[in-house]
């Protein structure tokens, strides 16, 4: 029976991959690097330093750690520009997650900086509703490593000891993701995984080994969840 649900951040909760594409693109092009859509979304599941040195490789550039920290800072910048007027969270998310922290603890568990995730959920007021953050500065590796998710459900439990819960397994948690990457994370640690086609096909997903897919969080809610993982 699932009790914890694990989300993916950019892709499944913002709807910002392109405009994290548009972003990197603008900032690498100061360093005569063209970024296409094929290199990005080849990408998926890689923390942003990580990223941007595989931008550097490619383009056959040295990459210092000075520039490294130029690029990750003027992308940072940028894409907060970007983000600044309507924040872009996915139709139906909000709805979703409101219901589904009242039957399970919710965990955000992503490749993305601490402060960009932060920012979006202090700013949609969603920030409560999660027990666990899991971030780009808690791994050493990215997806689709598992790490991530074990350390999740590694933080998820010493909170659970703490309020005198039982801990959790693996087994009993579900993971939304929208990436290929994402889905190997959630499986290789033994979880549950749902894919949502905000990002790639839904074959895509399925090939990655996705326990079930759908076009779309609007379409889910709990009992959904409990018919289908339960």
């Amino acid at each position: 029976m699932i009790q914890a649900i694990f989300f993916d951040f950019n892709g499944v909760i913002i709807d910002d991959e392109q405009l994290q594409m548009a972003a990197y693109q603008e900032v690498l092009r100061e360093h005569s690097i063209e970024l296409t859509e094929a290199d990005y979304f080849g990408a998926l599941g890689m923390d942003d330093k990580t990223f941007v040195r595989a931008a550097f490789a490619r383009a056959n550039k040295t990459l210092t750690d000075d520039v490294l920290g130029s690029v990750l800072s003027g992308k940072g910048t940028k894409h907060r520009k970007l983000i600044e007027g309507e924040l872009p969270l996915f139709p139906g998310v909000v709805t979703f997650l409101q219901a589904a922290s009242r039957s399970y603890q919710l965990g955000v568990v992503s490749m993305a900086g601490l402060n960009e995730i932060d920012y979006a959920l202090q700013r949609s007021k969603l920030r409560s509703l999660f027990t666990v953050v899991v971030s780009a500065e808690d791994v050493s590796v990215c997806k689709p490593a598992p790490d991530c998710y074990r350390i999740a459900l590694e933080k998820l439990n010493e909170q659970r000891r703490s309020d005198r819960k039982l801990p959790l397994m693996p087994a009993e948690c579900l993971v939304v993701e929208d990436s290929p990457p994402g889905i190997e994370s959630g499986k290789q640690a033994g979880m549950r995984t749902l894919g949502v086609t905000n990002t790639v096909a839904e074959t895509v997903l399925r090939t990655a080994g996705a326990d079930v897919v759908t076009a779309n969080l609007a379409d889910w809610n709990v009992d959904a969840v409990r018919h289908v993982f339960n």
